[in-house]
């Protein structure tokens, strides 16, 4: 029998505001509200949305060095993170795939890593694996929560003034109604905004709060969907994978300069080498001609037939006006520009390559 699907801490919240509520990843979560996903995609582009994102896995690294050892399983340069800086960064494994994509901050004391929900139960025990001597504890005990927005510097800064200092990638802890939280300026919208780590049985008063601001609205997984495809920003499980390279994932620019060139981490060969030599095939931004999207797993041809690679990612995007999506394509056919065609229920339709993201991208540098 399959476990019960977990609650976050805002669960009850989600119910009282008319959340319709599905099983993701073995969470309870809210997919939209009655604003609709189309409102709630608007509200964030305009103002300010909040979202639960407790399903995440907070993480806490503790020892000596704890930037250097994440580097022996990870390509990115955090021995050189400055404290109240937080990186984007992701695990490879020994084929040069991604294992999984997190944030890691360095908060002085410790490092603080979030991971995806539905990797939770790899990504801990492999960071407990191969740290040595680093203490990686799981916090069960707080929520995390996202405000993003144009406006979300002012619903959130309003109840945190220090809030507003910080720039894109930045963390701090700071008081909100006098609890203590963990407040990172980043997400996954294109949009500016923060995520939140807050104490469980303070959770639902701070969201609440947030709420009251006349700018901001609840917002559920299918808006945060939508928003970060706009955004041109990767899913795990659907655009990178195990057998997904970052530089054919043209994530490149999240492997710093240092690292690019010294190596030292699983699958590094394989992705110097692409480095050096390009790849294979390519992530790219795919506009289809038409209203109908083009969903996950859609074959793509190129204008004379040939199968040329496949979507990953697609959807309507309400701030685009059309359907986006993103997918490989073998790279000679990957150029902005190029003229395609989409397999949609066994019928050919046109498409573009374009290039990412769909909506410019509104951080706070």
């Amino acid at each position: 029998m399959a476990d019960a699907p977990k609650r976050t801490p805002l669960y009850d919240l989600h119910v009282e505001l008319g959340g319709k509520m599905v099983d993701f990843a073995g969470w309870e979560m809210p997919v939209q509200y009655p604003m609709g996903i189309m409102g709630e995609h608007k509200q964030c582009r305009e103002k300010a949305a909040l979202f639960d994102v407790s399903h995440m896995g907070q993480v806490i690294l503790r020892g000596e060095n704890v930037g250097e050892k994440l580097e022996t399983i990870c390509p990115q340069a955090f021995k050189a993170l400055k404290e109240g800086k937080a990186r984007y960064g992701f695990f490879t494994n020994e084929q040069g795939g991604i294992m999984d994509d997190l944030i890691v901050a360095n908060a002085g004391d410790h490092f603080f890593a979030v991971v995806n929900a539905s990797m939770r139960h790899q990504d801990i025990p492999h960071m407990a694996k191969h740290l040595d001597g680093v203490e990686v504890t799981e916090l069960f005990d707080r929520a995390l929560v996202a405000v993003q927005g144009p406006k979300a510097e002012d619903v959130v800064g309003t109840l945190c003034p220090a809030a507003r200092d910080l720039k894109f990638m930045e963390t701090i802890l700071g008081e909100i109604n006098g609890v203590e939280c963990r407040i990172s300026r980043l997400g996954y919208t294109g949009e500016d905004g923060y995520e939140i780590s807050i104490p469980e049985d303070k959770a639902s008063d701070i969201a609440r709060a947030f709420l009251a601001d006349e700018n901001c609205e609840p917002a559920g997984l299918g808006a945060r969907d939508s928003l970060r495809l706009e955004a041109g920003l990767c899913l795990y499980g659907n655009d990178i994978d195990n057998d997904t390279s970052p530089i054919e994932a043209s994530l490149i620019w999240a492997i710093q300069k240092r690292r690019r060139e010294e190596g030292g981490f699983p699958g590094a060969d394989r992705i110097q080498r692409e480095i050096a030599e390009g790849t294979e095939r390519k992530l790219v931004g795919i506009k289809p001609e038409g209203r109908a999207p083009a969903r996950h797993g859609v074959e793509v041809q190129s204008t004379d037939g040939e199968n040329i690679g496949v979507i990953t990612s697609g959807g309507f995007g309400p701030t685009a006006g059309c359907p986006v999506a993103m997918g490989y394509v073998i790279t000679a056919h990957s150029a902005p520009g190029t003229k395609i065609n989409l397999l949609i229920r066994g019928k050919a339709q046109a498409a573009e390559i374009v290039s990412l993201p769909f909506v410019q991208q509104n951080y706070k540098r």
